[in-house]
């Protein structure tokens, strides 16, 4: 990963400013409107001793890539890759863990959306297998709406001999599948639990679904086939919320 990237927009660099204030090398917002609604963002940073600088637009749609930045940008620098020996000490963090495993998700705005939904739900922690999936990209933050810098993302080598430990912690697996017998609303999530979901358009693959206790299908309208891998997410996760309040 590189040294520093950049985080666009107004929740992205909210989020690192209240939370990694550290990481934030500078700032750079628009002249004009943009710097006075960001007044007190700005606040925010000027007491963390962070530059600012004031630029342009079209020096800022430059930078981003695109026009969909709020007037604001953050330089960072990206929070220490997870890895599966982070693991145990996360699970140890909580009494009652709840995790989001994705297999395979390219695509970084489905990861980005995966996150928003794992950080409303009280995850604490998405893992991803390193090879062949999103990583922590300027995308995915902004997909993410700054989320991405409060739920911990862990790549692991070997996703199956990962979730394999995962069991061996007491923690329980199901793998979403359109063609599981039983359906979400069927089973207990109120303890250590893991949710599995696969890759847009595949689903998971054949190693990763043995190695789930049990699969579970989110029941639906007959003529729809599927859903988009975030909104899979935010139904079973948010099952899970529901049990467990």
């Amino acid at each position: 990963m590189s040294q520093e990237l950049w985080l666009i927009g107004t929740h992205p660099v909210q989020t690192a400013l209240e939370r990694h204030p550290q990481r934030v090398l500078e700032l750079r917002v628009v002249r004009g409107d943009p710097e006075r609604r960001l007044s007190a963002l700005l606040d925010t940073a000027k007491r963390a001793g962070i530059a600012i600088q004031r630029v342009d637009i079209q020096s800022l749609n430059k930078l981003a890539g695109a026009d969909r930045h709020q007037g604001i940008a953050a330089r960072f620098r990206p929070l220490p890759v997870l890895n599966d020996g982070d693991l145990p000490e996360l699970l140890k963090r909580s009494d009652n863990p709840l995790l989001l495993i994705l297999d395979q998700v390219q695509d970084p705005h489905n990861l980005g959306a995966c996150l928003r939904v794992a950080a409303a739900s009280g995850v604490d922690a998405v893992v991803v297998p390193k090879d062949r999936a999103a990583g922590l990209t300027p995308a995915v933050h902004r997909a993410s709406a700054g989320t991405s810098l409060m739920v911990p993302l862990v790549q692991v080598t070997n996703l199956a001999r990962c979730m394999e430990k995962l069991k061996a912690s007491g923690v329980w697996i199901a793998g979403a599948a359109g063609e599981a017998e039983q359906t979400l609303y069927q089973h207990d999530y109120r303890g250590p639990f893991a949710f599995v979901l696969g890759a847009e358009g595949e689903g998971m693959r054949k190693l990763t679904r043995e190695k789930c206790d049990h699969l579970i299908r989110i029941p639906m309208a007959a003529g729809v086939e599927s859903l988009n891998v975030s909104v899979a997410a935010g139904v079973c996760l948010f099952e899970a919320l529901r049990q467990r309040q």
